[in-house]
């Protein structure tokens, strides 16, 4: 598969397709894999990218940290050279913190921002410091991470537990455990919090969040909602990485942004100005 060279590192990264292009960033400890189910259901004309983080796939390991303010430069350098004139960009976790973060940055690249249970934007907790200072201990981390995953994925699917049992094997090879670890420390910098400037974003934004996601609830999809002017709110009944349980709603909520024809019903879930309380009354 190809590597492509930035400024801060090489990565791995598959694309498919030709023509308006989404770009696809997973969550520390996960690979490009846990779009498979989605990118299947995209036409063939659209261009998807998926990326590999340092030290996880196909991507080799990085020298320094890997921060999330190094991997907002990775992904601004890697969509200025695979898709100068702009890109969807889709992330989950720490993907959609990146994501965010170069919508915010960098407008001119981001035409849409697809977030999915994107970290940053919820009030960090004495326990959640805590807990990121822990996991950022890679014996920590490793011990710790098949019971972990078992509490977020919320496995429903086969893909639920391949994305399960990749990231177990992720955080048990040497490059995948250091990479993740520095992503956790990095939520514990000032810098991780964009609540203050996520008001900023002005590409069409689409927020997805699971239910079940025991990591950052639903009440942090609220304040993503709330923050974002014009955001459609998208929820699904997954853990925390929805688009492996449900890729056919993620699907079509995400499809229009690409300008793709489709069907005039949205999926259960989807609302522009419903609060949460509102569409939970409706179920």
């Amino acid at each position: 598969m190809p590597i492509i060279s930035t400024s801060v590192g090489d990565v791995a990264y598959d694309s498919q397709g030709s023509g308006s292009t989404i770009v696809f960033l997973p969550s520390g400890a996960h690979d490009r894999h846990d779009y498979d189910d989605l990118r299947a259901l995209l036409p063939d004309h659209v261009r998807s990218i998926a990326v590999d983080w340092p030290g996880h796939g196909g991507s080799p390991a990085w020298s320094e940290p890997a921060s999330e303010l190094r991997l907002t430069q990775l992904v601004e350098e890697i969509v200025a050279q695979l898709a100068p004139e702009g890109a969807v960009l889709a992330g989950n976790s720490i993907g959609g913190n990146v994501a965010a973060r170069l919508a915010i940055q960098r407008p001119d690249l981001v035409t849409a921002l697809v977030l999915i249970d994107a970290g940053g934007f919820e009030k960090p907790t004495l326990f959640a410091r805590v807990f990121c200072s822990l996991m950022s201990r890679p014996w920590f981390l490793r011990s710790i991470y098949p019971t972990f995953s078992w509490h977020y994925t919320r496995s429903r699917t086969e893909a639920d537990k391949r994305a399960r049992a990749n990231a177990i094997a992720m955080t048990r090879s040497p490059a995948g455990l250091a990479a993740a670890s520095q992503m956790w420390g990095s939520f514990n910098l000032p810098s991780h919090d964009l609540r203050g400037d996520a008001k900023q974003i002005s590409a069409p934004t689409l927020v997805v969040w699971g239910r079940q996601d025991p990591v950052l609830p639903v009440s942090a999809a609220q304040t993503v909602h709330n923050l974002i002017k014009g955001s459609t709110l998208l929820l699904v009944d997954s853990g925390h990485i929805p688009h492996t349980t449900e890729p056919a709603t993620v699907a079509a909520g995400l499809l229009p942004l690409l300008d793709v024809s489709v069907a005039t019903s949205a999926p259960t879930g989807l609302t522009k100005s419903a609060s949460l309380d509102q569409k939970d009354g409706q179920r």
